[in-house]
Protein backbone atom coordinates (compact mmCIF):
# COMPACT_ATOMS: atom_id res chain seq x y z
CA UNK A 1 0.00 0.00 0.00
CA UNK A 2 1.17 3.58 -1.29
CA UNK A 3 2.32 5.56 1.88
CA UNK A 4 -0.66 8.53 2.40
CA UNK A 5 0.95 11.83 0.98
CA UNK A 6 1.82 14.38 3.97
CA UNK A 7 1.45 18.32 3.43
CA UNK A 8 2.94 21.30 5.41
CA UNK A 9 5.89 22.09 7.06
CA UNK A 10 5.36 19.74 9.42
CA UNK A 11 5.00 17.08 6.87
CA UNK A 12 1.73 14.88 8.41
CA UNK A 13 -1.07 13.51 6.45
CA UNK A 14 -4.07 15.36 5.62
CA UNK A 15 -5.99 15.57 8.85
CA UNK A 16 -10.05 16.46 8.00
CA UNK A 17 -10.01 18.06 11.79
CA UNK A 18 -7.44 20.87 11.11
CA UNK A 19 -7.91 24.09 8.44
CA UNK A 20 -5.42 23.90 6.02
CA UNK A 21 -4.63 26.93 3.22
CA UNK A 22 -2.83 26.71 0.04
CA UNK A 23 0.32 28.60 -0.93
CA UNK A 24 -0.30 30.07 -4.39
CA UNK A 25 2.93 29.91 -5.97
CA UNK A 26 3.88 26.54 -5.03
CA UNK A 27 0.47 25.25 -4.46
CA UNK A 28 1.44 22.95 -1.42
CA UNK A 29 -0.80 22.78 1.31
CA UNK A 30 -0.07 24.70 4.41
CA UNK A 31 -1.98 23.92 8.08
CA UNK A 32 -2.87 27.18 9.40
CA UNK A 33 -1.78 26.55 12.97
CA UNK A 34 1.82 25.93 11.26
CA UNK A 35 1.85 28.95 9.55
CA UNK A 36 -0.01 31.02 11.62
CA UNK A 37 -2.79 31.78 10.22
CA UNK A 38 -6.31 31.72 10.91
CA UNK A 39 -9.42 30.03 9.55
CA UNK A 40 -11.42 33.53 9.51
CA UNK A 41 -7.93 35.32 8.74
CA UNK A 42 -7.97 33.26 5.44
CA UNK A 43 -11.00 34.83 3.61
CA UNK A 44 -9.20 38.37 3.56
CA UNK A 45 -5.81 36.93 1.73
CA UNK A 46 -6.21 37.11 -1.75
CA UNK A 47 -2.65 35.14 -2.38
CA UNK A 48 -1.14 33.71 -0.11
CA UNK A 49 2.81 33.10 0.29
CA UNK A 50 3.91 30.52 2.39
CA UNK A 51 7.02 31.07 4.78
CA UNK A 52 9.67 29.55 1.92
CA UNK A 53 7.75 31.17 -1.09
CA UNK A 54 7.53 34.64 0.85
CA UNK A 55 11.17 34.65 1.37
CA UNK A 56 11.44 34.91 -2.46
CA UNK A 57 8.30 36.82 -3.79
CA UNK A 58 7.60 38.66 -0.64
CA UNK A 59 4.60 38.46 1.39
CA UNK A 60 0.47 37.07 0.96
CA UNK A 61 -1.09 40.17 -0.54
CA UNK A 62 -4.18 40.84 1.09
CA UNK A 63 -7.85 41.93 -0.44
CA UNK A 64 -9.16 45.23 -1.03
CA UNK A 65 -12.31 46.84 0.65
CA UNK A 66 -14.96 48.15 -1.72
CA UNK A 67 -17.68 49.05 0.49
CA UNK A 68 -18.86 48.35 4.24
CA UNK A 69 -22.37 46.80 3.60
CA UNK A 70 -21.86 43.64 1.77
CA UNK A 71 -20.60 40.42 3.21
CA UNK A 72 -18.32 40.84 0.86
CA UNK A 73 -16.26 43.16 0.93
CA UNK A 74 -14.32 43.57 -2.41
CA UNK A 75 -18.03 43.59 -4.44
CA UNK A 76 -17.90 45.63 -7.44
CA UNK A 77 -20.68 47.92 -8.49
CA UNK A 78 -21.23 47.85 -4.59
CA UNK A 79 -23.15 51.12 -4.61
CA UNK A 80 -26.03 49.77 -6.18
CA UNK A 81 -26.60 46.26 -3.83
CA UNK A 82 -28.76 46.65 -0.76
CA UNK A 83 -27.49 46.57 2.67
CA UNK A 84 -26.57 42.64 4.01
CA UNK A 85 -27.65 41.86 7.43
CA UNK A 86 -24.61 42.16 10.05
CA UNK A 87 -22.60 44.32 7.59
CA UNK A 88 -21.34 47.54 9.99
CA UNK A 89 -23.61 49.49 7.82
CA UNK A 90 -26.56 47.35 8.60
CA UNK A 91 -25.65 47.58 12.44
CA UNK A 92 -25.78 51.22 12.40
CA UNK A 93 -29.08 51.51 11.02
CA UNK A 94 -30.72 48.96 13.34
CA UNK A 95 -29.43 50.45 16.28
CA UNK A 96 -31.13 53.87 15.23
CA UNK A 97 -34.14 52.47 14.21
CA UNK A 98 -37.55 52.57 16.80
CA UNK A 99 -39.28 49.70 17.86
CA UNK A 100 -42.86 49.00 19.46
CA UNK A 101 -41.37 48.12 23.38
CA UNK A 102 -41.47 44.41 24.34
CA UNK A 103 -42.89 45.85 27.31
CA UNK A 104 -46.73 45.25 25.51
CA UNK A 105 -46.28 41.40 25.35
CA UNK A 106 -43.41 40.71 27.84
CA UNK A 107 -44.74 39.00 31.35
CA UNK A 108 -42.70 40.56 34.47
CA UNK A 109 -42.27 38.28 37.64
CA UNK A 110 -40.07 36.85 40.08
CA UNK A 111 -38.50 33.82 39.88
CA UNK A 112 -40.34 31.99 42.67
CA UNK A 113 -43.26 32.97 40.82
CA UNK A 114 -42.64 30.92 37.66
CA UNK A 115 -43.76 27.56 38.87
CA UNK A 116 -45.11 24.36 36.75
CA UNK A 117 -48.18 25.27 37.82
CA UNK A 118 -48.41 28.82 36.60
CA UNK A 119 -47.64 27.97 33.43
CA UNK A 120 -50.05 25.08 33.11
CA UNK A 121 -52.90 27.13 34.47
CA UNK A 122 -51.80 30.70 32.67
CA UNK A 123 -50.07 28.74 29.43
CA UNK A 124 -46.08 29.76 28.00
CA UNK A 125 -47.33 31.81 25.07
CA UNK A 126 -45.27 34.89 25.76
CA UNK A 127 -41.85 35.55 26.94
CA UNK A 128 -40.79 35.79 30.46
CA UNK A 129 -38.45 38.51 32.07
CA UNK A 130 -37.21 37.55 35.64
CA UNK A 131 -35.32 40.62 36.89
CA UNK A 132 -34.69 38.38 40.03
CA UNK A 133 -33.70 34.67 39.87
CA UNK A 134 -34.23 34.56 43.78
CA UNK A 135 -36.26 31.37 44.08
CA UNK A 136 -35.20 30.07 40.26
CA UNK A 137 -33.49 27.41 40.99
CA UNK A 138 -31.01 28.53 38.91
CA UNK A 139 -26.61 28.38 39.51
CA UNK A 140 -24.32 30.74 38.03
CA UNK A 141 -20.98 32.30 38.33
CA UNK A 142 -20.48 35.13 39.77
CA UNK A 143 -20.96 38.20 37.64
CA UNK A 144 -17.42 39.11 37.51
CA UNK A 145 -16.61 35.63 35.93
CA UNK A 146 -14.51 36.86 32.83
CA UNK A 147 -13.69 34.70 29.64
CA UNK A 148 -10.41 34.51 30.77
CA UNK A 149 -12.15 31.54 33.45
CA UNK A 150 -14.04 30.10 31.02
CA UNK A 151 -10.92 29.17 28.80
CA UNK A 152 -9.62 27.56 32.65
CA UNK A 153 -12.43 26.09 32.57
CA UNK A 154 -13.14 24.74 29.10
CA UNK A 155 -9.89 24.10 28.35
CA UNK A 156 -8.14 26.45 25.70
CA UNK A 157 -6.84 24.12 22.89
CA UNK A 158 -11.17 23.50 22.12
CA UNK A 159 -12.07 23.87 18.89
CA UNK A 160 -15.26 26.43 18.73
CA UNK A 161 -17.65 27.92 16.32
CA UNK A 162 -16.71 31.64 15.65
CA UNK A 163 -19.22 33.69 13.62
CA UNK A 164 -17.51 36.22 11.62
CA UNK A 165 -20.85 38.97 11.97
CA UNK A 166 -19.71 41.26 9.11
CA UNK A 167 -19.86 38.09 6.72
CA UNK A 168 -22.34 36.05 8.60
CA UNK A 169 -20.06 33.27 8.35
CA UNK A 170 -18.67 30.50 10.54
CA UNK A 171 -15.15 29.28 10.84
CA UNK A 172 -13.38 27.69 13.89
CA UNK A 173 -11.11 28.96 16.23
CA UNK A 174 -9.09 27.33 19.59
CA UNK A 175 -10.89 29.02 22.48
CA UNK A 176 -7.71 30.42 23.79
CA UNK A 177 -6.80 31.97 20.49
CA UNK A 178 -10.56 33.67 20.96
CA UNK A 179 -9.88 34.63 24.27
CA UNK A 180 -7.08 36.65 22.76
CA UNK A 181 -9.27 38.66 20.49
CA UNK A 182 -11.64 39.12 22.88
CA UNK A 183 -9.42 40.53 25.32
CA UNK A 184 -7.48 42.75 22.96
CA UNK A 185 -8.93 46.14 22.82
CA UNK A 186 -7.78 46.86 18.83
CA UNK A 187 -10.23 44.15 17.53
CA UNK A 188 -10.56 44.34 13.68
CA UNK A 189 -13.52 42.07 13.29
CA UNK A 190 -16.61 41.20 15.50
CA UNK A 191 -16.63 37.62 16.05
CA UNK A 192 -19.73 36.41 17.93
CA UNK A 193 -19.54 32.68 19.77
CA UNK A 194 -23.14 31.33 20.30
CA UNK A 195 -22.49 27.87 20.12
CA UNK A 196 -20.31 26.45 22.92
CA UNK A 197 -22.40 23.69 24.68
CA UNK A 198 -20.43 22.98 27.94
CA UNK A 199 -22.38 19.90 29.70
CA UNK A 200 -19.36 17.88 29.06
CA UNK A 201 -16.58 20.31 30.66
CA UNK A 202 -15.52 21.36 34.31
CA UNK A 203 -17.72 24.78 33.73
CA UNK A 204 -21.03 22.87 34.09
CA UNK A 205 -20.39 22.63 37.66
CA UNK A 206 -20.83 26.04 38.05
CA UNK A 207 -24.17 26.46 35.80
CA UNK A 208 -27.48 24.78 36.86
CA UNK A 209 -30.42 25.37 34.89
CA UNK A 210 -33.99 26.80 36.29
CA UNK A 211 -35.53 24.35 38.36
CA UNK A 212 -38.74 24.97 35.60
CA UNK A 213 -36.59 23.86 32.42
CA UNK A 214 -35.44 20.76 34.02
CA UNK A 215 -39.21 19.79 35.24
CA UNK A 216 -40.42 20.30 31.96
CA UNK A 217 -37.61 19.47 29.34
CA UNK A 218 -38.56 16.23 27.42
CA UNK A 219 -34.81 15.43 27.49
CA UNK A 220 -34.88 15.82 31.31
CA UNK A 221 -37.58 13.55 32.06
CA UNK A 222 -38.42 10.81 29.39
CA UNK A 223 -35.21 10.61 27.19
CA UNK A 224 -33.83 6.80 29.16
CA UNK A 225 -30.55 6.39 30.42
CA UNK A 226 -29.77 2.98 28.49
CA UNK A 227 -30.95 4.51 24.86
CA UNK A 228 -29.20 3.79 22.13
CA UNK A 229 -29.16 7.08 20.47
CA UNK A 230 -26.47 9.41 22.09
CA UNK A 231 -28.16 11.85 24.34
CA UNK A 232 -28.87 15.63 23.47
CA UNK A 233 -26.53 18.21 25.19
CA UNK A 234 -28.90 21.73 24.69
CA UNK A 235 -29.25 22.85 27.78
CA UNK A 236 -25.75 24.65 28.77
CA UNK A 237 -24.40 27.15 26.33
CA UNK A 238 -21.78 29.92 27.15
CA UNK A 239 -22.55 32.89 24.74
CA UNK A 240 -19.78 35.37 24.45
CA UNK A 241 -20.02 38.23 22.42
CA UNK A 242 -18.92 41.25 21.56
CA UNK A 243 -20.28 45.09 20.76
CA UNK A 244 -22.18 44.75 17.76
CA UNK A 245 -22.45 41.08 17.62
CA UNK A 246 -25.35 40.54 15.46
CA UNK A 247 -27.68 37.22 14.55
CA UNK A 248 -30.25 37.58 12.12
CA UNK A 249 -34.06 36.24 12.56
CA UNK A 250 -34.47 32.76 13.46
CA UNK A 251 -36.80 30.63 15.39
CA UNK A 252 -34.78 28.02 17.61
CA UNK A 253 -34.30 24.35 16.13
CA UNK A 254 -36.92 22.13 16.62
CA UNK A 255 -39.46 24.31 17.52
CA UNK A 256 -37.76 24.67 21.24
CA UNK A 257 -38.25 27.39 24.36
CA UNK A 258 -35.31 28.94 25.40
CA UNK A 259 -33.93 30.07 28.69
CA UNK A 260 -31.27 33.50 29.01
CA UNK A 261 -29.20 34.75 31.76
CA UNK A 262 -27.44 37.63 31.26
CA UNK A 263 -24.40 37.36 33.86
CA UNK A 264 -22.94 40.78 32.39
CA UNK A 265 -23.18 43.05 29.01
CA UNK A 266 -26.55 43.54 27.56
CA UNK A 267 -28.27 41.82 24.40
CA UNK A 268 -31.10 42.97 22.68
CA UNK A 269 -33.87 40.74 20.98
CA UNK A 270 -35.81 41.44 18.38
CA UNK A 271 -39.56 39.50 18.98
CA UNK A 272 -42.02 38.60 16.75
CA UNK A 273 -45.05 36.70 17.30
CA UNK A 274 -45.22 33.15 16.22
CA UNK A 275 -48.90 33.32 14.27
CA UNK A 276 -50.23 31.56 11.14
CA UNK A 277 -49.20 34.52 8.73
CA UNK A 278 -45.72 35.34 10.90
CA UNK A 279 -44.50 32.04 10.22
CA UNK A 280 -45.56 31.52 7.09
CA UNK A 281 -44.17 34.70 6.10
CA UNK A 282 -41.07 33.71 8.09
CA UNK A 283 -40.61 30.32 6.00
CA UNK A 284 -41.08 32.45 2.80
CA UNK A 285 -38.14 34.78 3.69
CA UNK A 286 -36.16 31.93 4.76
CA UNK A 287 -36.07 30.16 1.59
CA UNK A 288 -35.63 33.61 -0.57
CA UNK A 289 -32.59 33.93 -2.50
CA UNK A 290 -32.04 37.80 -1.15
CA UNK A 291 -32.56 36.62 2.82
CA UNK A 292 -29.85 38.52 3.56
CA UNK A 293 -31.02 41.86 2.05
CA UNK A 294 -34.38 41.65 3.99
CA UNK A 295 -34.70 42.37 7.43
CA UNK A 296 -37.29 40.34 8.44
CA UNK A 297 -39.03 42.89 11.47
CA UNK A 298 -39.98 44.64 7.84
CA UNK A 299 -42.48 41.96 6.76
CA UNK A 300 -44.65 41.71 9.59
CA UNK A 301 -47.10 43.68 11.34
CA UNK A 302 -45.52 44.25 14.80
CA UNK A 303 -41.50 43.73 15.58
CA UNK A 304 -40.97 44.08 19.62
CA UNK A 305 -37.91 45.53 21.21
CA UNK A 306 -36.61 43.30 24.25
CA UNK A 307 -33.59 44.94 26.01
CA UNK A 308 -32.16 41.93 28.53
CA UNK A 309 -29.17 43.60 30.88
CA UNK A 310 -27.26 42.56 33.37
CA UNK A 311 -28.92 40.02 35.77
CA UNK A 312 -31.73 39.48 33.93
CA UNK A 313 -33.27 36.31 32.86
CA UNK A 314 -34.77 35.70 29.64
CA UNK A 315 -37.43 32.66 28.55
CA UNK A 316 -38.77 32.74 25.02
CA UNK A 317 -41.76 30.10 24.34
CA UNK A 318 -41.81 27.66 21.15
CA UNK A 319 -42.16 29.58 17.80
CA UNK A 320 -41.07 33.01 18.36
CA UNK A 321 -39.29 34.41 15.41
CA UNK A 322 -36.14 36.25 17.30
CA UNK A 323 -33.08 38.61 15.86
CA UNK A 324 -30.58 39.26 18.54
CA UNK A 325 -28.03 42.19 18.42
CA UNK A 326 -25.34 42.15 21.27
CA UNK A 327 -25.83 46.45 22.41
CA UNK A 328 -22.79 45.65 24.71
CA UNK A 329 -19.79 43.34 25.47
CA UNK A 330 -21.63 40.30 26.89
CA UNK A 331 -21.17 37.44 28.60
CA UNK A 332 -24.88 35.36 28.74
CA UNK A 333 -25.88 31.61 29.86
CA UNK A 334 -28.84 29.23 27.68
CA UNK A 335 -30.21 26.11 26.61
CA UNK A 336 -32.88 24.88 24.83
CA UNK A 337 -35.49 22.36 25.77
CA UNK A 338 -38.92 20.54 24.45
CA UNK A 339 -41.85 20.45 26.57
CA UNK A 340 -45.79 19.51 26.61
CA UNK A 341 -46.96 23.38 26.43
CA UNK A 342 -46.55 23.81 23.23
CA UNK A 343 -46.28 20.51 21.44
CA UNK A 344 -48.13 21.74 18.24
CA UNK A 345 -46.11 24.66 17.27
CA UNK A 346 -42.69 22.01 18.29
CA UNK A 347 -43.97 19.41 15.61
CA UNK A 348 -45.00 22.76 13.27
CA UNK A 349 -41.34 24.00 13.23
CA UNK A 350 -39.71 20.59 12.76
CA UNK A 351 -41.60 20.04 9.83
CA UNK A 352 -40.87 23.34 8.73
CA UNK A 353 -37.22 22.50 8.77
CA UNK A 354 -37.51 19.44 7.18
CA UNK A 355 -39.27 21.51 4.06
CA UNK A 356 -36.34 24.25 4.20
CA UNK A 357 -34.16 21.17 4.05
CA UNK A 358 -32.23 22.63 7.04
CA UNK A 359 -28.77 20.48 7.57
CA UNK A 360 -28.90 17.67 10.14
CA UNK A 361 -26.11 19.58 11.96
CA UNK A 362 -28.67 22.23 12.78
CA UNK A 363 -31.87 20.37 14.02
CA UNK A 364 -32.53 19.28 17.04
CA UNK A 365 -30.64 16.23 17.71
CA UNK A 366 -33.00 12.89 17.67
CA UNK A 367 -36.07 15.08 17.04
CA UNK A 368 -38.17 12.09 16.25
CA UNK A 369 -36.30 9.87 18.87
CA UNK A 370 -37.56 12.38 21.92
CA UNK A 371 -41.16 12.54 20.26
CA UNK A 372 -41.28 8.16 20.96
CA UNK A 373 -39.60 8.07 24.39
CA UNK A 374 -42.77 10.93 25.32
CA UNK A 375 -45.07 8.79 23.91
CA UNK A 376 -44.03 5.53 25.33
CA UNK A 377 -44.95 7.18 28.61
CA UNK A 378 -48.73 7.70 27.60
CA UNK A 379 -51.14 5.32 29.56
CA UNK A 380 -51.74 1.99 27.94
CA UNK A 381 -55.40 2.81 27.63
CA UNK A 382 -55.11 6.20 25.89
CA UNK A 383 -52.70 4.53 23.37
CA UNK A 384 -55.43 2.33 22.37
CA UNK A 385 -58.00 5.12 22.34
CA UNK A 386 -56.02 7.22 19.75
CA UNK A 387 -55.86 5.33 16.21
CA UNK A 388 -52.34 5.19 14.50
CA UNK A 389 -51.21 2.79 12.44
CA UNK A 390 -48.23 0.74 14.09
CA UNK A 391 -48.92 2.13 17.30
CA UNK A 392 -45.60 1.67 19.42
CA UNK A 393 -47.35 1.31 22.77
CA UNK A 394 -45.71 0.53 26.27
CA UNK A 395 -47.19 -0.85 29.67
CA UNK A 396 -47.42 1.86 32.46
CA UNK A 397 -48.90 3.22 35.52
CA UNK A 398 -52.39 4.70 35.10
CA UNK A 399 -51.50 8.79 34.66
CA UNK A 400 -53.59 11.23 36.08
CA UNK A 401 -56.39 13.03 33.84
CA UNK A 402 -53.83 16.02 33.36
CA UNK A 403 -51.59 14.39 31.90
CA UNK A 404 -53.58 11.79 30.14
CA UNK A 405 -54.63 14.97 28.47
CA UNK A 406 -51.33 16.32 27.35
CA UNK A 407 -50.67 12.56 25.74
CA UNK A 408 -53.41 12.78 24.46
CA UNK A 409 -53.17 15.97 22.56
CA UNK A 410 -49.38 15.16 21.65
CA UNK A 411 -50.46 11.59 20.23
CA UNK A 412 -52.87 13.29 18.07
CA UNK A 413 -50.56 15.78 16.60
CA UNK A 414 -48.89 12.64 15.64
CA UNK A 415 -51.01 10.47 14.05
CA UNK A 416 -50.84 12.27 10.31
CA UNK A 417 -47.12 12.80 10.64
CA UNK A 418 -45.43 11.07 7.76
CA UNK A 419 -42.40 10.81 9.26
CA UNK A 420 -44.12 9.09 12.32
CA UNK A 421 -46.35 6.96 11.13
CA UNK A 422 -44.15 5.42 8.16
CA UNK A 423 -41.50 4.59 10.93
CA UNK A 424 -43.35 3.32 13.83
CA UNK A 425 -43.55 -0.39 14.94
CA UNK A 426 -46.46 -1.98 16.83
CA UNK A 427 -44.10 -3.09 19.82
CA UNK A 428 -44.63 -3.71 23.86
CA UNK A 429 -41.21 -2.18 25.58
CA UNK A 430 -40.06 -3.19 28.24
CA UNK A 431 -36.72 -4.07 28.72
CA UNK A 432 -33.50 -2.46 27.20
CA UNK A 433 -32.65 -5.05 24.67
CA UNK A 434 -36.33 -4.58 23.41
CA UNK A 435 -36.18 -0.62 23.62
CA UNK A 436 -33.31 -0.80 21.51
CA UNK A 437 -35.12 -3.00 18.65
CA UNK A 438 -37.49 -0.56 18.38
CA UNK A 439 -35.10 2.20 17.96
CA UNK A 440 -33.61 0.41 15.23
CA UNK A 441 -36.70 0.44 13.70
CA UNK A 442 -38.10 4.08 14.50
CA UNK A 443 -35.93 6.13 11.33
CA UNK A 444 -33.62 4.18 9.04
CA UNK A 445 -31.12 7.12 8.82
CA UNK A 446 -31.25 7.15 12.76
CA UNK A 447 -29.43 3.50 12.69
CA UNK A 448 -26.69 4.44 9.64
CA UNK A 449 -23.33 5.85 10.10
CA UNK A 450 -23.44 5.47 14.28
CA UNK A 451 -19.86 3.79 14.14
CA UNK A 452 -18.53 6.53 16.87
CA UNK A 453 -21.74 7.24 19.53
CA UNK A 454 -21.26 10.64 21.35
CA UNK A 455 -23.37 13.50 22.99
CA UNK A 456 -24.36 15.62 20.02
CA UNK A 457 -25.01 19.20 20.87
CA UNK A 458 -26.15 21.42 18.00
CA UNK A 459 -25.39 25.03 17.77
CA UNK A 460 -27.82 27.21 20.21
CA UNK A 461 -29.39 29.39 17.09
CA UNK A 462 -29.06 27.07 13.80
CA UNK A 463 -29.04 28.96 10.28
CA UNK A 464 -31.10 27.01 7.89
CA UNK A 465 -29.11 28.52 4.77
CA UNK A 466 -25.39 27.47 5.58
CA UNK A 467 -23.38 27.42 2.38
CA UNK A 468 -21.17 24.51 2.14
CA UNK A 469 -17.73 25.15 0.81
CA UNK A 470 -15.13 23.70 -1.86
CA UNK A 471 -13.79 20.16 -0.42
CA UNK A 472 -9.76 20.29 0.53
CA UNK A 473 -7.60 18.10 -1.59
CA UNK A 474 -6.40 14.63 -0.14
CA UNK A 475 -3.99 14.61 -2.85
CA UNK A 476 -1.45 16.83 -4.44
CA UNK A 477 -3.88 16.11 -7.45
CA UNK A 478 -6.87 16.67 -5.76
CA UNK A 479 -7.56 20.46 -7.16
CA UNK A 480 -7.20 19.49 -10.83
CA UNK A 481 -5.85 23.11 -11.18
CA UNK A 482 -8.70 24.44 -9.76
CA UNK A 483 -7.94 26.08 -6.53
CA UNK A 484 -10.09 25.85 -3.35
CA UNK A 485 -11.67 29.58 -1.47
CA UNK A 486 -9.27 30.76 0.45
CA UNK A 487 -9.60 29.87 4.44
CA UNK A 488 -12.27 27.24 3.32
CA UNK A 489 -9.75 24.18 2.77
CA UNK A 490 -11.26 21.78 5.16
CA UNK A 491 -14.39 23.04 6.37
CA UNK A 492 -17.27 20.56 3.85
CA UNK A 493 -15.41 17.42 4.64
CA UNK A 494 -15.41 18.41 8.30
CA UNK A 495 -19.15 19.33 7.98
CA UNK A 496 -19.26 16.12 5.99
CA UNK A 497 -17.72 14.02 8.59
CA UNK A 498 -20.14 15.41 11.58
CA UNK A 499 -23.24 14.92 9.37
CA UNK A 500 -22.05 11.21 9.68
CA UNK A 501 -21.64 10.84 12.82
CA UNK A 502 -25.74 12.85 13.06
CA UNK A 503 -27.70 11.93 10.73
CA UNK A 504 -30.62 12.27 12.39
CA UNK A 505 -30.72 16.23 13.20
CA UNK A 506 -29.21 21.33 16.23
CA UNK A 507 -29.81 29.64 19.63
CA UNK A 508 -28.53 31.67 17.76
CA UNK A 509 -27.44 34.65 19.62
Amino acid sequence: MAAAPVYCLCQQPYDVNRFMIECDVCKDWFHGSCVRVEEHQAVDIDLYHCPNCAALHGVSLMRKRKNWHRHDYTEVDEHVKPVQAGTSVFVRELQARSFPSADEIIIRMHGAQLTQKYLEKHGFEFPIMLSKIDGLGISLPPNNFSVREVEEYVGGDKVIDVIDVARQADSKMKLHDFVKYYTDPHRNKVLNVISLEFSDTKMAELVEVPDIVKKLSWVENYWPEDSFFPKPYVQKYCLMGVKDSYTDFHIDFGGTSVWYHVLWGEKIFYLIKPTNANLALYESWSSSVNQSEVFFGDRVDRCYKCVVRQGNTLLIPTGWIHGVITSKDCMAFGGNFLHNLNIRTQIRVYEMEKRLKTPELFKFPYFEAICWYVSLNGDIYLLKQVKMPKLIRKECSAATSHKIQENKNFMEELVNREWWTNTSESITCTSGAERIQGEGRLNDHHSRSLDHIQPISPPMHPSSKRALTNPPPVSNQATKGKRPKKGMATAKQRLGKILKLNRSGRLFL
